[in-house]
């Protein structure tokens, strides 16, 4: 009489590397909608400098596609690199954007729930937000005070722009998050 012999199966789960096509079209829709706005209503709203609607659309990709520190640098550094198009401080952004960015991933990782509600939407935007803005400005004046021809602008309206635009990518964000996140279901 013959035997049968099982052998054990192993199911072997495949760690995720880098970020997936539909996370790559998701950021390339949502970056495009920050430049457009910060194009349109940019023009509308201007006290010298634009606020950046580009902050808020990555804040909304990263907490959506939640992905590894190296890819949240390579969104913030494509922010970056997609304000080069408006009209400002050339090239300051691939480091302001970039911050923001990292910043964003890391406070991500902390728990903020108050009980079913997330705060991570409003904190983390509005954390990340300031972040970029503060090393905006403290890029700027390095390059000025290190003799780049630049003319800052006054730090008073730097920091008014800075917090208002915060509050506004909080706001933004916070309303488009849920929605995003049931529609994509993620």
């Amino acid at each position: 009489m013959m035997e049968k012999v099982f052998e054990k199966r192993e199911v072997v789960l495949r760690e995720r590397r880098g970020l997936s096509i539909a996370d790559v079209i998701l950021t390339g829709i949502l970056l495009a909608s920050g430049a457009v706005l910060k194009f349109f209503v940019g023009s509308v709203i201007n006290f010298g400098m634009k606020p950046n609607f580009i902050i808020a659309m990555y804040c909304l990709i990263l907490l959506l596609i939640k992905p590894r520190i190296r890819d949240a640098a390579v969104i913030g550094i494509l922010s970056g690199a997609i304000c080069q198009f408006f009209p400002g401080q050339p090239y300051i952004n691939f480091a302001s954007e970039l911050v923001g960015a990292l910043v964003m991933a890391i406070l991500m990782k902390l728990p903020m729930e108050m009980g079913k509600i997330s705060l991570k939407p409003v904190v983390c935007t509005f954390l990340s937000t300031l972040s970029s803005g503060f090393s905006f400005i403290g890029v700027m004046y390095f390059m000025y005070y290190s003799g780049f021809e630049i003319k800052p602008t006054p730090l008073v309206i730097f920091m008014a722009i800075i917090f208002g635009t915060a509050l506004i990518n909080s706001v933004i964000v916070q309303i488009l998050y849920v929605p995003l996140k049931l529609a994509l279901k993620k």
